[in-house]
């Protein structure tokens, strides 16, 4: 799987904004096939830091109803990748 194939997106919320300026930590949107290691080969290929860890999770897909008719969203996958001990954020995720 290419590096690009495996993240997504990065999430951005208060909650990954909060942990990202404590702890060092990233939270990405992930294809639902990457492995711990392709999230980590991954980020140090495209980011250029070094991770510690990385935990993953699945998101399950909301139901959602639109009058009567009844839908579902896709499941999705998310990782938070904790930076290495002296490994700075990557600056285009600053300001955000």
């Amino acid at each position: 799987m290419k590096p690009t194939e495996v993240i997504r997106r990065a999430l951005i919320t208060e909650k990954t904004t909060l942990m990202r300026e404590q702890d060092q930590i990233l939270a990405f949107e992930v294809a639902m096939g990457a492995t711990k290691v392709d999230v980590k080969r991954a980020v140090q290929q495209l980011l250029g830091a070094k991770v510690a860890e990385v935990r993953t999770s699945i998101a399950h897909g909301k139901i959602k109803r639109q009058g009567r008719f009844a839908g579902r969203r896709p499941d999705w996958k998310k990782a938070y990748v904790r930076l290495r001990a002296g490994e700075s954020v990557p600056e285009f995720l600053e300001g955000a």
